[in-house]
């Protein structure tokens, strides 16, 4: 049996995964794990691949999901897309990344979606090749 914190968060995706399909994305993956990085649910929007970070929080604890979306998980959540991507061949379509927070009050779920959460970082001072093409 796993872990509480492991279901919990698997609700929690689960809980995401139903909103997200209700608002007209339609889920391509879960879970995409690279080296560097994983995405907790790859959706596609019209022609817009959406990156999402799901975060889960029991009623007890403090602050909310988003708070737990910081510069470092945020820089392995593009890492882990910049793969996705490459691997997929679809560095021509739009992206954007966003975040749902869950919260699990009294047994239920309730979801609250963030979208266009934040953007790839990209430092063209670094010689880096861009987030997007165009």
């Amino acid at each position: 049996m796993p872990a509480g914190h492991l279901t919990l968060g698997r609700e929690g995706e689960d809980e995401a995964a139903r909103l997200l399909t209700s608002l007209g994305l339609r889920i391509l993956a879960r879970n995409y794990s690279t080296r560097l990085g994983e995405v907790d649910l790859i959706c596609r929007h019209g022609d817009t691949l959406v990156f999402v970070e799901v975060k889960t929080r029991a009623d007890s604890s403090l602050g909310v999901g988003t708070d737990a979306v910081n510069l470092r998980k945020r820089k392995r959540i593009v890492k882990a897309a910049s793969e996705y991507l490459s691997v997929n061949d679809l560095w021509a379509h739009p992206c954007r990344f966003d975040v749902v927070s869950v919260v699990k009050t009294g047994g239920r779920l309730k979801a609250e979606h963030l979208p266009d959460a934040f953007q790839a970082d990209f430092d063209a001072a670094r010689g880096g090749r861009g987030w997007q093409p165009w």
